[in-house]
């Protein structure tokens, strides 16, 4: 398969650059993988579209304030992107500078904190603050928005660009699928018998990173760490059994599920996963998944296209370009059915 084999044409204007006011407020676009048959829907429409027994699997991450500008010692300016955490005060970042400071100096951040610079793994940096990283993040930080959203982040992304369940820091791009949901929703679904579950993956800058060999099987997909309990375990397990499905809400779900079950069953897994799906992957847990729209060639879109069939997909997305829809993080999403099982 190629790269190309993924493309679509997506006008500029389509791409979403702030949330709307409400967030159940976004379109939904239905797609059944068998048959290829899209339905326009609105977002609120979800619990009529949920069976009782079925289980929803929320990803509980929470989205770190992760950029942050400082200063080399001679005044030269610095930005700093997290990639991940290492430990309580050290970090693996995406360091810009007009030239980077090398290994054993230091950086002039806020608050008067400072940052000793570590080794450089490929493209990013090891860096040890002299405080605890989360929390001078939280005070300094400035809401990481993706590099399509051409915008400065402001006050109101903070609480919008963050899933109302999230719970775990640790990522710096919103698992966006979970958006969409209030409060008031998941009470709503609950009272209709759909259960649901949490899981963390912690997104990293690399779900931004475009897809750059020519031929897919040749890429490398980014690490990610995640953990899937226990609980997690049984709930899946507990919905097979009773004949419901198991609704992924967002790819990073998709991802973490999947890569709990390759052994064949769904079991407690903690640490880095590079798993990488694309058409011709065999899906062992998800029977459905709510998804926002994605970027040409990426990744993201590749999964989709595992998961309902190439051609079903991109004419979904063709009509979404023709519909109007809103697109990336803060746009519209889809509830997405599996293509028909070979």
């Amino acid at each position: 398969m190629l790269r190309s084999d993924f493309h679509y044409e997506l006008p500029p204007e389509l791409i979403a650059q702030a949330p709307l006011e409400e967030r159940r407020a976004s379109r939904l676009l239905v797609l059944d993988g068998v048959t290829g048959a899209t339905e326009d829907r609105h977002f609120g429409d979800l619990p009529q579209l949920l069976r009782a027994g079925d289980l929803l699997v929320f990803n509980d991450t929470r989205v770190l304030p992760a950029r942050v500008l400082g200063r080399k010692p001679t005044g030269g300016r610095v930005e700093l992107l997290l990639e991940r955490l290492l430990g309580p005060r050290s970090a693996l970042v995406h360091l810009q500078a007009s030239h980077k400071p090398l290994p054993g100096s230091y950086v002039e951040l806020p608050g008067g904190t400072r940052a000793r610079v570590g080794a450089r793994r490929a493209e990013l940096t090891e860096i040890e603050l002299d405080r605890d990283v989360v929390p001078f993040l939280e005070a300094y930080g400035q809401t990481p928005l993706p590099p399509y959203i051409t915008r400065t982040a402001d006050a109101t992304d903070r609480e919008r660009y963050q899933t109302v369940f999230a719970r775990a820091p640790g990522a710096v791009a919103a698992p966006t699928a979970g958006l969409h949901f209030d409060s008031a929703m998941l009470d709503g679904l609950a009272a209709r018998g759909v259960e649901r579950t949490f899981l963390t993956l912690h997104v990293g800058a690399g779900t931004f990173a475009p897809v750059r060999t020519q031929r897919v099987e040749d890429h490398e997909l980014h690490a990610e760490w995640l953990e899937v309990g226990p609980e997690t375990c049984a709930a899946v397990e507990r919905c097979r059994a009773r004949g419901g499905r198991v609704v992924a809400v967002g790819t990073t779900s998709v991802r973490a599920l999947e890569t709990a079950a390759r052994g064949g069953k769904v079991t407690p897994v903690s640490g880095d996963s590079r798993l990488y799906i694309y058409p011709g992957f065999e899906f062992r847990v998800v029977d459905a998944m709510v998804t926002n729209f994605h970027l040409p060639e990426s990744s993201l879109l590749m999964l989709v296209c595992a998961f309902a069939g190439r051609e079903q997909t991109l004419a979904a997305y063709c009509h979404a370009v023709a519909q109007r829809y809103r697109f990336f993080s803060y746009g519209d999403a889809m509830l997405v059915t599996p293509k028909a099982r070979t």
